[in-house]
């Protein structure tokens, strides 16, 4: 991710959809970052978000390079 590029949300899933299509994205180049809520309050000592409920972000400057592939992911992953 570069330095100055703002973060954005390209999916919201299960924390193993997220995964998987966070790898799918580094192999085509694009740098992408886990956002657990549940799990961070968890570990704080309090509890925020839903445990099935994580958020994949990337830059938005990769966002029309990752479109396509979040499209044929969920596609396949409904």
């Amino acid at each position: 991710m570069r330095e100055k590029d703002q973060l954005i949300s390209i999916y919201s899933g299960s924390e193993v959809a997220c995964i998987m299509l966070k790898a799918q994205l580094e192999e085509n180049g694009i740098a992408a970052m886990i956002r657990n809520d549940f799990q961070s309050g968890v570990a704080a000592g309090f509890v925020a978000g839903f445990p099935s409920f994580i958020d994949l972000y990337i830059s938005e400057s990769d966002k029309t390079m990752a479109e396509p592939i979040v499209k044929a992911f969920e596609e396949v992953n409904r």
